[in-house]
């Protein structure tokens, strides 16, 4: 397969995650839309429902739509992103890069979807938790520990489950990210996906949103790096009874 193809195989997974993602945020935060005030419920069963699309979409290309989960298979020392897809430095850069830009292009397509609602939404902050996560308690040690957490899950039970996203099939992930949600989503909104967040987030920077107040810079970090390091742990975890078990 083609780089090109795992390019756009990407990009449009991961957009099709953040559309329907960041979509039922907006649905849930927004004045006056048909689901305004549904609840955080809604919003984890809609973000499964958005990787459940999003997987379907990428199939191809393994259907990472998460550079958490890219860093994971490359820390797992896999031969292969996805059939015909080497693991090195070029096709690593492309998932990221793929789904950092289709994360982007997903949350601008969600705020045409709801433009004369942002329009109408008063608070700043409705307007910013559309696009990025934001924690409940702010401290950045609890809130980075969150993420790792949340996201060590997502990736070890993708790898012990077969290794890409596309193995366990899609409504099996669907669910594990439902799971996650419920379970560890309270304190941070759990990203557990640095595309998913820094993308939208530069969306929100960029877009003329009115009244949209600040991105929240200073917390943009954490669902960044904390996604990242709960990544490569369980890429690490999951390899080490390989190791051990070569060893005897």
């Amino acid at each position: 397969m083609s780089l090109g193809l795992v390019f756009l195989s990407e990009v449009f997974g991961t957009a099709m995650l953040t559309l329907l993602g960041c979509g039922v945020v907006a649905n849930v935060a927004l004045k006056g839309t048909k689901g305004n005030n549904g609840g955080f419920l809604m919003v984890t069963w809609g973000w499964g429902i958005a990787v459940f699309a999003g997987v379907y979409v990428a199939a191809q290309s393994g259907a990472h739509l998460n550079p958490a989960v890219t860093l994971g298979l490359l820390v797992n020392r896999k031969s292969e992103y996805a059939p015909g897809v080497p693991v090195d430095f070029a096709s690593t850069f492309t998932y990221f890069g793929a789904e950092l830009l289709g994360a982007f292009l997903g949350a601008v397509v969600a705020w045409l979807a709801h433009k004369q609602h942002f329009d109408a939404e008063p608070e700043p902050a409705n307007k910013l938790g559309v696009f990025s996560t934001g924690p409940a308690i702010r401290s950045t040690p609890w809130n980075l520990i969150t993420e790792i957490i949340g996201t060590f899950v997502l990736v070890f039970v993708i790898l012990t489950f077969g290794g890409t996203p596309s193995g366990l099939g899609p409504l099996a992930v669907a669910l594990l990210v439902v799971g996650i949600g419920v379970s560890l989503g309270g304190p941070t909104g759990y990203a557990i996906n640095p595309a998913r967040d820094l993308g939208p987030r530069i969306a929100h920077a960029v877009l003329p949103i009115k009244g949209k107040g600040s991105s929240d810079w200073s917390y943009s970090w954490i669902p960044v790096v904390g996604p990242l390091i709960g990544g490569a742990l369980a890429g690490l975890v999951g390899w080490l009874p390989i190791v051990f078990t070569a060893a005897t």
